[in-house]
């Protein structure tokens, strides 16, 4: 049998070292890639920088900015979203003044402008459209007497009084009192006083009436003082019994040609405080211009009669002159 020739090393097989190559290019992708990861604190995939690193697998990095940036989530400006540790609490946001037109919660600047713009206006002041006067017509150190709930039992000890020192005042009358007592309604006019409206029935709170009851208390006691005084009786003035005043009934009396008659000094004589009181009071309280609230029927007025006798002379040495309301 002839010799066989040599025997030449076995080529390695092209397969096994396709496979052996591919093995080293996945370790080699593996390791650039572990590499990546351990350089970021995160942990989050980068892209590789390196040159050698064309064509490799990249990952784009989180675009979300760290919680607790003004204006983002997480943030008092924006309720916070659920992150990797789980839902996050909403923040606790500040409190603003409420505005009309705005609902709990909601800043001005967001409100609904059409419910803001219905909402009404908050009044400052009370409404009122006339106005109650409380001063003299010439103002300076001057005073007006005022008595009220007349004419009674002591209006003639008053107009006596007055009388010794030539002053005129003004007389509150009610109504119904007015009609009992028409002499001493002609006597108040004859010795030149004024006249003022001070109700039918002196109801109280006054300013609580119903229109038509506030008409026919205002109206009434006009007609019946008119009508005790005889033609051509004037009644320059209306006071609200109680100093019950509002628009309502300012406005009826002004449509009866009656300016709404207040004071500026009250010493609760009607109370019968005593003698000392009533003038203590009216001593503290008088102002230049002043209106004093004194009464001359409703009751026992023998303590107000007794105090005028003492402020006349008091007033005169003091410089007052004696005037009329302001009309």
């Amino acid at each position: 049998m002839p010799q066989s020739a040599a025997r030449r090393p076995a080529s390695p097989n092209p397969s096994a070292r396709l496979r052996r190559r591919l093995v080293m290019g996945s370790a080699a992708v593996a390791a650039a890639l572990g590499v990546a990861a351990c350089g970021t604190a995160s942990g989050a995939l980068q892209p590789s920088t390196s040159p050698s690193a064309k064509g490799a697998i990249t990952i784009s990095p989180s675009t979300d900015p760290a919680p607790g940036t003004p204006g983002t989530p997480g943030s008092d400006g924006v309720p916070a979203t659920a992150g990797a540790s789980g839902r996050a609490a909403p923040p606790v946001t500040p409190r603003t003044p409420r505005t009309p037109g705005t609902s709990p919660g909601t800043s001005p600047s967001t409100a609904n402008p059409s419910a803001a713009a219905a909402a009404p206006a908050v009044p400052t002041t009370p409404l009122s459209t006339t106005s109650v006067i409380g001063s003299t017509a010439s103002g300076g150190r001057s005073v007006a007497l005022t008595f009220d709930d007349g004419p009674g039992p002591a209006t003639q000890q008053i107009l006596d009084l007055l009388a010794q020192y030539n002053v005129k005042a003004t007389f509150c009358e009610i109504g119904q009192n007015a009609a009992a007592n028409p002499g001493l309604v002609k006597k108040v006019l004859a010795a030149g006083h004024r006249l003022c409206d001070h109700s039918v029935h002196h109801p109280q709170p006054f300013q609580k009436l119903p229109h038509d009851k506030a008409v026919a208390e205002i109206s009434g006691a006009k007609d019946m003082i008119v009508k005790a005084g005889g033609p051509g009786t004037q009644v320059t003035w209306f006071r609200a019994p109680g100093g019950g005043f509002n628009a309502d009934n300012e406005h009826i009396a002004a449509g009866l040609g009656m300016k709404s008659l207040g004071w500026s000094v009250d010493p609760r004589d009607w109370s019968r405080p005593g003698v000392p009181a009533i003038v203590s009071t009216v001593q503290s309280q008088l102002r230049p211009g002043g209106v004093i609230l004194m009464h001359d029927g409703g009751g026992d007025r023998s303590q107000t009669v007794a105090a005028l006798k003492q402020l006349l002379p008091w007033l005169v040495a003091q410089g007052y002159t004696f005037d009329l309301p302001a009309a």
